[in-house]
């Protein structure tokens, strides 16, 4: 069989199992398993599909997803988390945008703690909404810096997709984890900026309202009590690495007892929500753990179909320099974006991107980085983007699904914004990682 037949085999099945409802693991393993059959060597090939799923559950380099999601959950099924947002909210007074700030200010930091853009968009919609639309914010100024401090949570460590993404490429994980932090922090200096200039030449966005006018200490207080403990966190998940103390699985298992430690300070942990979380980070980790596995047997059938070298072959001989050869690859994560969610799109497109990327002489620290960012932007990419569909389902029900993907479009361009940056200016995201390998 020639390989573009083969290419098309695997992706055409995968992408009818999806058009027919099945989960995207589900849809993953059943094309898996009819192409090591033609490809593989019928028996033996099933026999490997199996030793691959073993492979993929006992890879220590995955074990930090787990950890990070735990660390995450425990901080928002014990409230400690929502204790947090209330204290960033009486801290911040008179700003333009004030509850609109408060968003991004504490996404930023729940980014830097739950690895998940799912749960902090939820935890923010489900906290700032009601009183934002109480206090006439529009919908695009309320929900907006929602959407896109929510996303952050891709980027700035701990961040579980970037812990898959590189180790299904074979990465440095801690690399990728400490490349991410400063364009993760430029990103949300954008989303203060803009949001701050917005409601500063139309108030209309976000009305002033009266705040009570506490003295600084009683507004500072709780910031102090439900709020710095928690950078601690941040401090022994990224600064252990940075300082080369502790491995990211290392940082992710110290990060995860932190967490249950401040819980257990703020006597907020007790066995019913311990067991919510536990429950909770067992769902996302199975899955996760499913989908690694299928990755790994589906690369092993482009490889031996020819499907891979095949497209290489084509790269070869087009001539492609290697800026055009990035350009190309991430308007097709754009476009994906539009249609599948972060991990489908890692999983269709890593197996070809690596290679292409290895053979142009390409930066895989840097690449991986912006596609990162794309996998960040598919999250608030209408019409499939997962957290539109969790913010309307935390909206009021007068809220559109159209009203959601209008309030997230700035915050894209934004964020392709950062991704131009990057492009033009690789330093800007390796300059910390290349610092600590070179002091």
């Amino acid at each position: 069989m020639e390989w573009y037949w083969a290419l098309i085999l695997m992706m055409g099945g995968f992408v009818f199992f999806l058009i027919l409802g099945l989960p995207v693991a589900f849809s993953f393993m059943i094309v898996n398993i009819i192409g090591a059959w033609i490809f593989l060597g019928g028996h033996a090939g099933e026999m490997q599909m199996v030793r691959n799923a073993g492979v993929a559950v006992t890879t220590f380099v995955l074990i930090p997803i787990l950890l990070f999601v735990f660390m995450g959950e425990v901080l928002f099924q014990t409230g400690v988390a929502i204790k947090a947002v209330d204290a960033i909210d009486r801290l911040i007074t008179k700003i333009p945008g004030r509850l609109s700030i408060v968003a991004i200010v504490s996404g930023t930091i729940f980014a830097a703690l739950s690895g998940s853009s799912a749960a902090n968009t939820a935890l923010l919609g489900s906290t700032l909404m009601p009183e934002m639309r109480n206090r006439g914010y529009h919908p695009s100024m309320a929900m907006g810096p929602i959407l896109g401090a929510g996303g952050l949570a891709v980027l700035i460590p701990p961040s579980g997709l970037a812990v898959l993404l590189a180790s299904l490429g074979e990465l440095s994980v801690s690399d990728l984890l400490i490349a991410g932090i400063v364009p993760g922090f430029m990103m949300a200096g954008m989303y203060f900026a803009y949001v701050i200039g917005m409601c500063y030449l139309k108030p209309e966005l976000a009305p002033a309202y009266d705040i009570e006018d506490a003295p600084l200490w009683e507004r500072l207080k709780p910031f102090l009590i439900y709020v710095v403990p928690l950078f601690s966190l941040f401090l022994i998940v990224v600064g252990s690495i940075l300082a080369g103390l502790a491995s990211p699985t290392e940082s992710a298992a110290l990060g995860a007892l932190g967490s249950i430690i401040i819980a257990l300070c703020y006597r907020s942990l007790n066995w019913r929500n311990l067991k919510i979380a536990l429950l909770e980070t067992g769902k996302t980790t199975v899955l996760i753990l499913f989908i690694a596995s299928a990755s790994i047997t589906f690369s092993q059938i482009l490889l031996f179909s020819g499907a891979t070298q095949g497209l290489l072959n084509i790269v070869t001989v087009m001539d492609l320099t290697p800026s055009m050869l990035v350009v190309s690859m991430l308007v097709v994560l754009f476009f994906l974006g539009c249609f599948m969610d972060p991990v489908s799109m890692m999983l269709i497109t890593l197996p070809f991107y690596i290679p292409l990327a290895k053979a142009a002489g390409i930066d895989l620290v840097w690449f991986a980085l912006l596609m990162l960012i794309m996998l960040e932007v598919s999250f608030t990419t209408p019409p499939f983007g997962l957290i539109l569909f969790v913010m309307k389902a935390i909206a009021p029900p007068d809220i559109s699904l159209k009203d959601v993907c209008f309030a997230a479009l700035p915050f894209v361009a934004m964020a392709l914004f950062t991704v131009a940056i990057l492009f033009f200016f690789p330093e800007v995201a390796l300059w910390l990682p290349g610092t600590l390998k070179d002091p």
